[in-house]
């Protein structure tokens, strides 16, 4: 069960700009390997990749149109238009580089792939395409400065980039690397590609983040703001409903049967059956798969049926059955709160396992390995804290693994992204990050109060993300400016 209230605020606030800036960077990568190949469907042979200027092999059955095939030229084409669809071309410089057709339709892909479940409107084409094309020019005036500015990523970074890119897809590198070969991408081209952005992202962390500043009064006024923002008297609640359904305009005989199931259901509440077990066998209610769980939601999102029918009941107690318009109801009180205005964290009590790539042992044989490891252990054939003591290379080892409670923020982003998703019990897939290759295990969850210190932290951090994007516009703009930009020619769908 998720907890909701002001903590969710607070983690999502202290955790937001490690999930923008980092789903934003793997997200691109992935996406730039679907859309590489899908590209290709518009370009005319001999056409360049605006990857490189390494020519992609076609794909056959071009005919058949992705989304971004229904772009044409409004018009006849001309003869320039023609000579323009025959091949690549240049549409703009940037100081001396060029950009290219190619790169702004490769850049329509992304977006288009990343919008095509968001049901956003589509822009004109020429319209997209000339908002792709300045988002292209910027990125390059971006990447010329931070050359200016020695700003440099090692290719440590950019393995490690890549490491986690493959297991965030659930491949290890071989299947990646195999997964990219298949777009027509050298790994080259590829590498390249994660370099620059690994290059302006820290381009980025470093100017305009500097720009930010945040004042002692901003944070105190935010505090307030927060903290107001919860009354104290929000109760809320999380019922659990076992449902049978009586249908419309019910028969004296589906009625009986109804209470006939219903009292069966009852008694073996009585006999002290799981209510939740009970709820997954017989309710024939939506949430069933829940255990007849409904969420923890404020009092005034339940049906004032339900409300009314557990007034005075204790947290744990089952009323019914209860009367409604779908059916006869048994309730059950999971959870009675409060919503307090009090700042609150949400920390985890974790253990892991860590083992370190060698010379002997590659990161894809390690992750084999604890495969194995954790199968053993979901199995019952392996303790996680006798198994860490043996193999784990971290210093936790001799404990079991076992790192004590976390707060937010307190460890690499792919181990506490993999941490956060799990269940109390539940034991990880193999995770890489720098350190090497881990398995994790959440042993409890808890809300812990804030200190002064970390409650301005967090107004520090949220008021720095909401500053953010104007800086970055102001920024960039800036960039932008100290280069010199010929536009050559309109960018245009490469038609057949």
């Amino acid at each position: 069960m998720h907890p909701v209230g002001l903590e969710i605020m607070i983690d999502m606030i202290k955790n937001k700009k490690f999930n923008v800036s980092n789903a934003l960077l793997m997200g691109w990568v992935f996406l730039m390997l679907v859309s590489a190949a899908q590209a290709q469907v518009l370009r005319a042979p001999g056409g360049r990749s605006g990857l490189s200027s390494t020519a992609l092999p076609e794909l056959s059955g071009a005919s058949n149109s992705s989304d971004a095939t229904s772009f044409k030229s409004p018009s006849e084409p001309t003869p320039a238009d023609a000579r323009r669809q025959s091949s690549d071309y240049i549409v703009a410089l940037v100081d001396s580089e060029p950009v290219t057709n190619q790169e702004i339709l490769i850049q329509m892909q992304q977006w288009l792939s990343q919008m095509s479940n968001q049901r956003v409107q589509v822009p004109p084409p020429s319209v997209l395409l000339k908002e792709l094309m300045e988002k292209v020019i910027s990125e390059k005036s971006q990447l010329q400065w931070a050359l200016q500015q020695g700003i440099k990523v090692q290719d440590a970074e950019i393995d490690q980039a890549e490491s986690s890119l493959a297991a965030r897809n659930n491949l290890n590198i071989e299947e990646f690397r195999g997964k990219l070969k298949t777009t027509g991408i050298s790994l080259k081209q590829f590498k390249m590609e994660l370099q620059n952005q690994l290059v302006l992202q820290k381009l980025r962390e470093k100017e305009v983040n500097s720009r930010i500043k945040i004042t002692e009064n901003e944070i105190d006024q935010y505090l307030k703001d927060l903290k107001s923002s919860v009354s104290e008297d929000q109760v809320q609640i999380e019922i659990a409903q076992i449902l049978i359904r009586l249908p419309e305009g019910f028969t004296p005989e589906q009625e009986k049967k109804a209470e006939e199931d219903i009292k069966t259901v009852k008694d073996k509440l009585v006999a002290k059956a799981d209510f939740f077990t009970l709820a997954q066998q017989f309710s024939q209610a939506p949430d069933k798969a829940l255990g007849g769980r409904m969420g923890l939601r404020p009092v005034d999102k339940y049906p004032e049926l339900f409300v009314n029918s557990l007034q005075g009941v204790k947290v744990g107690e089952v009323v019914g059955p209860i009367r409604s318009g779908a059916g006869l109801h048994l309730l059950k009180l999971v959870e009675k709160s409060s919503l307090s205005n009090e700042l609150t964290s949400n920390q985890t009590h974790v253990r892991h396992i860590l083992v370190r790539a060698s010379g002997q042992d590659s990161i894809n044989s390690i992750r084999v390995r604890l495969f194995n490891v954790k199968n053993q252990i979901d199995s019952g054939l392996a303790d996680f804290a006798k198994v860490a003591r043996e193999i784990s290379q971290d210093g936790s080892a001799p404990s079991g693994g076992d790192l004590g409670w976390a707060s937010s923020g307190m460890f690499v982003p792919e181990f506490e992204e993999t941490m956060n998703r799990l269940k109390v019990g539940e034991v990880s897939d193999p995770v890489i990050s720098r350190f090497g290759v881990h398995l994790i295990e959440v042993l409890e969850r808890r809300k812990n109060p804030m200190t002064l210190k970390e409650q301005r932290d967090v107004a520090r951090n949220a008021l720095r993300e909401g500053k953010f994007e104007q800086a970055f516009n102001d920024w960039a703009r800036e960039i932008r400016g100290r280069v010199f930009i010929e536009y050559r020619d309109d960018p245009q769908t490469l038609t057949k």
